[in-house]
């Protein structure tokens, strides 16, 4: 047993195909079959059942993949230390974001980074809270931005900020008439949320102080992984919602927002990194010009309440 064989059955964990597992490699398809084979035949465990299409790990080799990764983790972190490349952000990095964020915050801190680092080049996903949490355990992805505190093991979170929550209404819904909301008022039947799997759908739940019962005002049931979707049903004079600061347009969304009172309900954006991530640089730039460019309004001390989601 050798690292090669192990980042051979990682990589082909990943592509679940031989060609195109080698290829990531930059090695021929025979020669990664073979590596396989004879790790395989070493260990005297089967690790890929081949009978599948696409393939895909036995039980017994889903257990020697995960621990392949965590060696590969430790070796690739010795490296680093040995060679001093915490100091250094050159090269490709793998960053997840949530799909709540990733629209309304990549745009704004994106060209400051480019500009001020450019041998670091940002491989960005879109992915959601707990498949991002599994990205970093797996070593999927190397740096994340999502909404904390998830309280995972392993998981260290930089806060960034904490970005109100709004609440957005047809301007002519009685509540608009108020300057300030108060969250006990909101009624869970006519919250229009997203879909499951966003923790902002959660957040939001947890905002109205019970479980969401499925939009029965409105005679239909109806969930979105859009935020944007969202505010254009409301803007139609369907139901109501709740949006993150970063997403109002002042000019289009103005006359839909209302803030609620203080305590104001938040959501803490964090930095997410395994914890024997030794890249302190990438982390402190990123947060950097994450900061450096937010709404004065955000960036301001004000009397909050952190809404979780987990």
């Amino acid at each position: 047993m050798n690292i090669q064989q192990l980042e051979y059955i990682v990589a082909l964990d990943n592509h679940r195909h031989f060609v195109d597992a080698a290829e990531s490699c930059h090695i021929t398809q025979p020669t990664l079959t073979m590596q396989v084979r004879k790790l395989e035949e070493e260990i005297g465990v089967q690790i890929f059942n081949r009978g599948k299409k696409p393939i895909e790990p036995t039980q017994a080799g889903e257990e020697i993949i995960i621990r392949a990764r965590h060696i590969l983790r430790e070796i690739n972190d010795l490296r680093n230390y040995v060679s001093t490349e915490q100091k250094s952000i050159e090269g490709e990095f793998r960053l997840g974001i949530i799909p709540t964020l990733a629209p309304y915050l990549i745009p704004r801190f994106l060209p400051q980074f480019v500009e001020e680092n450019p041998k670091t080049h940002l491989r960005i996903e879109e992915i959601e809270s707990e498949q991002l949490l599994k990205a970093l355990h797996n070593d999927r992805i190397d740096i994340g931005l999502m909404v904390t505190p998830a309280e995972e093991k392993q998981i260290r979170e930089i806060p960034l900020f904490y970005e109100p929550f709004l609440f957005y209404a047809p301007y002519d819904h009685p509540f608009m008439h108020n300057e300030l909301i108060e969250d006990k008022l909101l009624d869970p039947a006519k919250v229009l949320v997203l879909t499951e799997g966003h923790c902002f759908r959660n957040q939001t739940l947890n905002i109205c102080g019970k479980n969401n019962q499925n939009n029965n005002a409105f005679g239909f049931f109806y969930e979105s992984g859009s935020i944007e979707a969202l505010k254009s049903m409301v803007r139609k004079g369907i139901g109501y919602t709740l949006v993150p600061e970063l997403s109002v347009e002042p000019m289009t969304d103005k006359p839909f927002v209302r803030r609620f009172t203080e305590p104001e309900p938040v959501r803490e954006v964090s930095i997410v990194v395994h914890q024997n991530f030794t890249r302190q640089l990438l982390i402190d730039r990123l947060k950097e010009s994450v900061q450096n460019n937010l709404p004065e309004n955000i960036r301001k001390t004000k009397s909050v309440k952190k809404i979780k989601w987990r």
